[in-house]
């Protein structure tokens, strides 16, 4: 897991500190949005829109454990076919990682997110520059020229998300990427075994508690 660290963003947001909660399903959540975190309409989705069971994952362009993990996610997801998969995304680590962000977040106006988001978690390593980013993306095939404007166009939009993942994230003491949270269970970096086991155990617990 890669903790999350102070990051100015060009909107004039501040990423603070903070501390742990064990799930949605703590006193704690009185004063969570759980259908904001689980049903925004504005956040990316893949899998099965139908699905199950609804994993909700937190993570950085420029955090290693989430490109390890995300592998692995990606496997469970598409081999169980009955889990919805949401993305938060939420660049803490550099400045580069709210680049990335943004054009994954632009991306979703013309269909693309999961390309976009897959370009830029292939790209080895931590610290990757704006310009490795925008090469991957590049590289993805999307239409470039449509991407930029919808940059333009939906920068309000687009901020306003990433302002919003921010407080969802504070509101539930995540404090690092990568931060899963498979119905009612929160988990950190998982490989597919973990995966695996924790979807197995969400879907039993929903099970018991109907």
């Amino acid at each position: 897991m890669q903790r999350r660290q102070f990051l100015q963003l060009s909107s004039g947001i501040t990423l603070s500190t903070a501390f742990l909660l064990s799930s949605k399903h703590d006193a704690f959540a009185q004063e969570v949005d759980v259908n904001g975190i689980l049903y925004d309409p504005e956040a990316p989705a893949g899998g099965n829109p139908k699905g199950d069971l609804t994993i909700v994952v937190f993570t950085d362009y420029n955090c290693i454990y989430c490109k390890k993990s995300g592998v692995d996610l990606a496997r469970i997801v598409k081999e169980d076919g009955n889990i919805r998969l949401v993305y938060k995304e939420w660049p803490i680590l550099t400045e580069s990682s709210v680049y990335g962000s943004q054009l994954a977040l632009a991306a979703q106006y013309q269909g693309k997110y999961e390309v976009v988001h897959k370009a830029l978690m292939s790209i080895p390593g931590g610290k990757v520059s704006k310009k490795a980013m925008l090469d991957a993306v590049k590289a993805s095939g999307i239409d470039m020229q449509q991407l930029q404007a919808d940059l333009n166009k939906n920068n309000g939009k687009i901020t306003a998300q990433l302002k919003r993942v921010m407080s969802q994230a504070e509101s539930i003491g995540v404090e690092g990427t990568p931060t899963h949270l498979i119905g009612p269970f929160r988990a950190m970096a998982l490989d597919y075994n973990g995966f695996k086991m924790a979807v197995a155990d969400a879907r039993a617990r929903e099970k018991a508690a109907k």
